[in-house]
């Protein structure tokens, strides 16, 4: 499921997969974009954790990634609740500015490829790593 709604004081974008524990939205809070995960399941999933992104360089003299996104671990997060993931842009190795923030290049644009994926790990209630994929960008 995709639902792209927008508004003059928000943009979000939700996608979600109903076999899969968590759905995620990008919010628009200006100045700054962040990323919001719902546990959708019935229990308490702990060590949430979104792997580094690594974003593809533009222009025609592309070479290696030089801007990356890093997310802050979770603890834990109730079932139904939703929760914030800070996130740091860094570009040459160097912790990025606010304005040089690149979480905006996840956001999902509709018809449009998506070229990156939230690899997204956490345990269950049982202590076992558990792994979701959610493609995004654009």
């Amino acid at each position: 499921m995709l639902a792209i709604s927008s508004s003059q004081n928000e943009f979000m974008t939700t996608i979600s997969n109903c076999k899969t524990p968590f759905m995620i939205r990008f919010l628009d809070t200006k100045p700054r974009v962040v990323l919001e995960l719902t546990n959708t399941t019935e229990m308490t999933l702990k060590s949430i954790e979104i792997l580094t992104i690594f974003l593809k360089d533009d222009g025609p003299d592309a070479g290696p990634s030089r801007a990356h996104i890093r997310f802050d671990r979770i603890n834990f997060v109730q079932p139904g609740e939703k929760a914030v993931i800070s996130h740091r842009t860094w570009i040459n190795g160097r912790p990025g500015s606010e304005a040089q923030d690149q979480i905006g290049r996840l956001q999902v644009v509709a018809g449009a490829v998506k070229p990156y994926v939230l690899n997204i790990s956490w345990e269950d209630t049982d202590g076992k790593t558990q792994f979701q994929r959610i493609p995004v960008g654009h």
